[in-house]
């Protein structure tokens, strides 16, 4: 299917020539090409408007304000009804287009629309093996789209958000159905996941117009969005307390018995599931359930074991440099208890307070503005999307839980963002977290994200999708990339990196420690602890991420070795020809892709500079 080495890989040194570079396809094109290829990017930017029509809630994150007043259908039924759609909009293109009159641009978007037709019917007999209704499952994500992407300008925008909140029972309805319809099949997440849930529930509930003490998230947004409006002039006084009222009945009839029937069922129900937490492995058909998703995953033809194995080598290979940077700092003792001096000594964790929150912050803020002074040198396109680095909302925040990037809207209307979670200060100490913000931020995340979403001449499709193993392996290959632009000036910012590293290659051996080899939750976080220096209260909150995202931790390593071997296969067939910046804008010009196609794409750029 899609093999590939990955053992042993590491980033070859030198830049080459920072000259511009010519483009990755072909240098010459058939004029009947170019026109099949334009006819065929044109049919598929309206199948993607299509594809839209199936969510609502992506239109919204896109910045379009089609279907405003409507949410996604979550049913099995829906979702049976966009996979036929898109069985025959792959039959269609077939009809209608021929793949060796394409370039090969066009080509790669062909393959791409194949491929995520391939992909969705291979999921398809799983459909139920997901945990839907679990820790930051659409009890959580429904709320923070409302708060966070709904924007509202105008009467009518908020109008359109209180017909939101009308619908979103009957959404979470949907999704009970389905999780018991699982359950019914022994189909069951473990059960600290219920639990957690309940405790979102309860977050959600607390507060107006639910209870009588404080706000509830939803009150609170629903308040400002419309105090906005007031003081814009747009809403009259007596309009703001018409449409408030509304959301009142919203919350209070539809809302709260909504979440409440889910927090029963979810208690009823919690005395079935496993406690000793298992992994997939003890699911009705769990072994090709995880074969699948490491197949989704990783986007390569690697099994457990193999994964299991490159994770063990990874590991020792990263603790050889860790040796080095604890000798260089002058610490005596064996690495364990350098992992132990990291997690708990003061000069690395920053005050329990709101001024200790606050400059956690600011020093990310430092670090992305640094990095920008020093891009230009290493990449040929820049982002021009805004990035802001904000604390997770209260509702949805966890402690010890892991940094994330949301994307911003492609039209600019809202920026990227880089969101920390700082409610327990202790398991966020500061010496990880210049790599953190190189990962999240620049030239991470936001660098590559907001490339695709800026990138012209591509089907707008593939300015959206995403593939796990590339946008994380980019990540993970950004703050190895920061090393070598002279970043981690400190010591211990260093250790950080490696430490980000080493946390990602035991992610491969605890990953499939868990679902393909019966280890269990103490086991995996023991693993952990004596192997990486991550916080105690960050490990113990990632395994069990493991367990209810089987498969989506081994992504990063795999894609990152994918993009170190593609970059030194580069190296070592240009030599003086190898340039820098137009690898990397190779690497993103294409948006997010599967590994063998960013392996085609490579190879095709490495063909065309061999022609200089």
């Amino acid at each position: 299917m899609r093999t590939i080495t990955l053992l042993g890989l590491l980033l070859l040194a030198g830049c080459g020539d920072p000259a511009s570079i010519p483009p990755d396809t072909s240098p010459t094109t058939a004029p009947l090409q170019q026109t099949s290829s334009q006819a065929f990017n044109t049919w598929l930017d309206q199948q993607f408007e299509q594809e839209l029509d199936f969510s609502p809630q992506w239109r919204t994150q896109l910045g379009d304000k089609t279907d405003y007043d409507k949410l996604d259908q979550a049913s099995e039924a829906a979702i049976d009804e966009q996979l036929d759609w898109r069985r025959q909009s792959v039959a269609t293109m077939r009809q209608q287009f021929d793949y060796e009159a394409l370039d090969a641009e066009a080509k790669t978007s062909w393959d791409l629309w194949v491929y995520t037709l391939e992909s969705a019917e291979r999921a398809r007999p799983f459909i139920r093996h997901d945990y839907l209704l679990g820790r930051g499952g659409p009890q959580v994500w429904l709320p923070n789209f409302m708060i966070n992407f709904h924007r509202v300008d105008t009467m009518q925008d908020m109008e359109a958000y209180i017909t939101r909140l009308q619908q979103m029972d009957d959404v979470l309805m949907q999704y009970l159905e389905r999780a018991q319809l699982a359950a019914g099949q022994g189909l069951r997440q473990p059960r600290f996941n219920y639990r957690f849930a309940m405790e979102e529930i309860d977050r959600m509930l607390d507060g107006a117009p639910f209870r009588d003490a404080g706000d509830s998230p939803l009150w609170l947004d629903a308040n400002s969005k419309l105090d906005q409006l007031v003081n814009q002039g747009l809403l009259a006084a007596e309009q703001r307390d018409g449409l408030l009222a509304e959301v009142r009945t919203a919350l209070v009839d539809q809302l709260q018995p909504a979440y409440q029937s889910i927090r029963d069922w979810l208690a009823e129900d919690l005395m079935h599931a496993d406690e000793p937490a298992k992994g997939v492995w003890a699911l009705p058909d769990g072994a090709a359930y995880y074969r699948e998703l490491l197949a989704q995953m990783t986007t390569l033809d690697l099994d457990s074991g193999e994964i299991h194995q490159l994770g063990l080598d990874e590991v020792a290979r990263i603790q050889d440099e860790m040796q080095a940077v604890k000798q260089q700092v002058g610490f005596e003792g064996p690495l364990p208890d350098f992992f132990d001096f990291l997690r708990t000594n003061e000069r690395f964790i920053l005050p329990d307070t709101d001024a200790g929150r606050a400059t956690y912050i600011e020093m990310a803020q430092q670090h992305m503005v640094d990095m920008q002074a020093a891009l230009p040198d290493w990449f040929g396109r820049l982002p021009e999307a805004p990035l802001e680095v904000r604390r997770v909302e209260a509702f949805r925040e966890q402690p010890g839980g892991a940094q994330h990037y949301m994307r911003g809207a492609p039209d600019g209307s809202r920026p990227g963002v880089f969101y920390v979670h700082l409610a327990d200060m202790s398991a966020m100490p500061t010496y990880p977290l210049e790599s953190i913000a190189y990962h999240e931020g620049l030239p991470g995340h936001h660098l590559q994200i907001s490339i695709a979403q800026e990138t012209e001449g591509l089907p707008r499709f593939r300015t959206q999708y995403g593939y796990t193993a590339y946008s994380e392996g980019w990540g993970l290959y950004a703050e190895s990339l920061a090393s070598e632009m002279g970043f981690y000036t400190d010591p211990y910012s260093d250790f950080g990196r490696l430490g980000s590293e080493i946390w990602r290659a035991a992610r491969l051996v605890v990953d499939t420690g868990i679902h393909a080899m019966g280890w269990t939750q103490e086991q995996a976080v023991q693993y952990f602890l004596e192997n990486t220096p991550v916080a105690e209260g960050a490990v113990r909150s990632e395994v069990e991420r493991y367990f209810i995202m089987p498969g989506q931790a081994t992504a990063y390593k795999t894609g990152s070795l994918k993009i170190q071997q593609l970059r030194q296969q580069a190296q070592a067939e240009l030599g003086d020809r190898f340039n820098i910046r137009g690898f990397h804008d190779t690497v993103l010009d294409g948006g997010s892709l599967p590994l063998p196609v960013l392996e085609a794409r490579i190879s095709r750029w490495i063909e065309s500079r061999k022609s200089l």
